[in-house]
């Protein structure tokens, strides 16, 4: 089935696209500054939201006292979220539905703040691995979101022009990242941690629910 203009592929983002990971992750890192004698502070949570791996590490080291090397926080945190994923994958409803549907379509990217360990071992429990055409995690480019590299990376991956390539992001650092690509932006807004007004007016199409993620839906808002 040929994929409708203007499409060329789409890109999925991981962490409250695909899974309700982002408590997980939060959990992992609050454990860590615990355990390391560091200090949680307020906003701490919303501001790590896009960060990159690199990014987050410094900035539990620089900002909440975690008294390690970077690198060395990011291997305890990766652990420890690795660990919560092996005794349950937080998958969101209709994940693998959506994956396995606009694949049949187009070619799929993933463009993720999560370490490339933690995409990999997502992607194999889920079962979706082979639906994947390219993965980009933000710790292989220079800049997290909202920053556009990743999603960059990501399209020149797939060999499509990303003004042809549609996004599906639920934060407001990654709505932005997508925008800032020049893609065509989906959102399917988290709920834990709604993305902010100005950010949500980015998307050329809303979701509530993944049910609703079609290749029908996504060629309209293209269009």
């Amino acid at each position: 089935m040929p994929p409708p203009a203007p499409l060329a592929a789409v890109v999925f983002d991981l962490d409250g696209v695909l899974l309700d990971s982002e408590s997980v992750w939060d959990a992992a890192r609050r454990a860590v500054v615990a355990e390391q004698g560091g200090s949680w502070r307020e906003g701490a949570t919303e501001a790590m939201m896009g960060m990159s791996s690199p990014e987050w590490s410094r900035y539990l080291h620089d900002e909440l006292g975690v008294p390690l090397a970077a690198p060395k926080i990011n291997e305890l945190v990766v652990a420890a979220l690795l660990e919560r994923y092996r005794r349950a994958l937080p998958l969101l409803p209709g994940a693998v539905e959506a994956v396995t549907r606009l694949a049949a379509v187009w070619p799929l990217g993933l463009a993720s703040s999560s370490n490339r360990p933690v995409i990999d071992a997502a992607l194999e429990q889920m079962g979706v691995s082979g639906s994947f055409a390219a993965t980009v995690s933000s710790e292989e480019v220079a800049r997290g979101k909202p920053a556009p590299d990743v999603y960059l990376a990501a399209t020149r991956r797939l060999g499509v022009d990303p003004a042809h390539a549609a996004a599906v992001e639920d934060s407001s650092s990654g709505l932005r990242a997508a925008a800032a690509a020049g893609m065509v932006v989906i959102a399917a807004p988290n709920r834990e941690y709604p993305p902010a007004d100005d950010a949500l007016a980015l998307a050329a199409l809303v979701v509530p629910s993944l049910d609703e993620l079609t290749p029908e839906a996504l060629a309209a808002a293209a269009g």
